[in-house]
């Protein structure tokens, strides 16, 4: 019984949303990890902002080509009711070889309003 409670690594914690933009996003299916954001959705990765479905878009490409990498969820965990975060293990041909990096989605109406990715 308390096992169910302190089940925070495994996707089970994200919304379906999340889950359908991580995989689509691993598999790089760029038309299906645009569905799961809002049209004006916001994302923040390496420093950069991104703004809008376009946007997101180009940068979805972009980083599904620029680098060689695997992904693995390593931690999930709600922080309100609209802020999930989800740790990633990332290893790859890019500067450093691994990383570990926090994807901070806050939803709206059921679709990822804002992403921050960061360490």
């Amino acid at each position: 019984m308390h096992d169910n409670q302190s089940r925070t690594s495994t996707q089970d914690t994200l919304p379906e949303v999340i889950t359908r933009y991580l995989n689509a996003h691993r598999a790089h299916d760029t038309a299906g990890a645009i569905t799961a954001f809002t049209r004006e959705a916001t994302v923040i990765d390496d420093g950069h902002t991104y703004e809008g479905a376009e946007a997101i878009g180009e940068w979805l490409d972009r980083s599904a080509t620029e680098f060689s990498y695997t992904i693995h969820l390593t931690g999930a965990q709600q922080t309100d009711a609209t802020r999930y975060i989800a740790t990633h293990h990332l290893e790859g041909d890019f500067p450093g070889g691994t990383v570990d990096l926090r994807y901070q989605f806050t939803l709206h109406d059921g679709l990822i309003e804002r992403l921050v990715i960061e360490p």
